[in-house]
């Protein structure tokens, strides 16, 4: 996951870097989500996946249920204007800018990911709506400083920004220090800022996510680190949780029973940085 800082190489090389044979998160993702944008090494480790914890795709499907409700919070609840989505993933229903501009046109979203693939689908990405603006910007989460450094060209850092890391973290081992990337992410943003995490988990569905992460660090380059919701919480360390705090992703604020009950194994949670 190298990042790219500007200046370093076109976009035409950044394409060019791309490996159709080693599997990559965010098309893997695509394949979960039923989407087209991927390779015969991400279906094998799709598969992979599927055979170890058969309601993934339930999973990742009330992941994104999660990533909507959070936004439609953020905009319509705590007046957030502005979001930093990094691992973005390839385009599809209700991304951010659609969900936030749909209540507030004005909206202004940076989004990140380290993909060539979902480089090459930006555009889709950059579709805003009246007044509002998009970004996308090639880096690693591994560099916060690059990714302040370059969002900083569409978002206002004196003003709140939600810092959102939906289903990437587990992405950061324990040896690059997940919660330093977090705290590095949350210092230069002002107070009133949020963070949003959702984290796939350890601790529900034990014995089948050890199976799951068994098969996908076999099967992929990019190797995961799930996490119990101890561990998830920790993220919010200095932040206030918003109700209903950390849980399974289906059980933050549903729309109904049914969205509830789905069978996801990851935490999530909303939290604002205090004054």
């Amino acid at each position: 996951m190298a990042s790219d800082l500007p200046g370093e190489s076109s976009d035409q090389d950044k394409l060019s870097r791309f490996n159709s044979n080693t599997p990559h998160p965010a098309r893997v993702y695509d394949v979960w989500l039923g989407g087209k944008d991927n390779f015969a090494a991400d279906r094998a480790a799709a598969e992979a996946g599927l055979r170890a914890f058969p309601a993934t795709v339930k999973s990742v499907r009330a992941n994104r249920a999660f990533l909507a409700r959070t936004v439609e919070y953020l905009v319509a609840e705590a007046g957030i204007r502005q979001f930093l989505d990094i691992g973005t993933g390839l385009p599809s229903a209700n991304n951010t800018h659609e969900v936030a501009q749909a209540v507030r046109p004005e909206c202004r979203i940076a989004y990140v990911d380290n993909d060539p693939i979902v480089l090459a689908h930006a555009e889709a990405l950059l579709r805003s709506s009246g007044p509002g603006v998009t970004d996308y910007i090639d880096a690693d989460l591994r560099d916060p400083g690059g990714i302040l450094r370059e969002s900083s060209r569409t978002l206002d850092f004196t003003e709140p920004v939600a810092v959102m890391l939906v289903a990437v973290l587990h992405f950061i081992s324990d040896a690059a220090d997940p919660y330093r990337i977090t705290e590095t992410l949350m210092a230069a943003v002002p107070p009133g800022s949020y963070l949003v995490v959702s984290h796939t988990a350890k601790d529900i569905f034990p014995e089948e996510m050890a199976a799951f992460e068994r098969a996908m660090n076999e099967n992929s380059a990019e190797k995961v680190t799930l996490r119990d919701r101890e561990q998830v919480s920790g993220f919010f360390r200095g932040l206030d949780l918003v109700e209903p705090g950390v849980v399974q992703v289906p059980r933050w604020r549903p729309r109904s029973d049914l969205e509830a009950s789905a069978p996801a194994a990851l935490w999530g949670a909303v939290a604002r940085k205090p004054a």
